[in-house]
């Protein structure tokens, strides 16, 4: 199952996903709880600016909920390629990327 999320409101994250064709649920975390739990509500750097945002980054869950893999700084082109290339390659143990 493949799930997004982000720091928007439900209803903005219902338009992104309408106009981007997402098939996959989109959650929302205003309040960042969820975000910062998992490491990725961090201090970002733009034109010499600090400010605090999310950093794009993928976990991989496993079934019994521990985390198998962790893709951080992601570009979205070529990164589905990528989770997938791990998954086919994918060993019994779980490897931290």
């Amino acid at each position: 199952m493949i799930l997004g999320m982000s720091a928007d409101p439900v209803k903005a994250l219902a338009s992104f996903k309408l106009k981007q064709r997402l098939n996959y649920p989109l959650l929302s975390d205003p309040d960042h709880k969820t975000i910062e739990a998992y490491g990725g509500w961090r201090t970002k750097k733009f034109m010499g600016r600090s400010f605090k945002g999310i950093a794009r980054c993928t976990f991989l869950i496993g079934t019994d909920g521990k985390i198998e893999a962790v893709w951080d700084a992601v570009k979205a082109k070529g990164h589905a390629g990528q989770v997938l290339s791990h998954l086919r390659g994918k060993s019994a143990t779980a490897v931290k990327s």
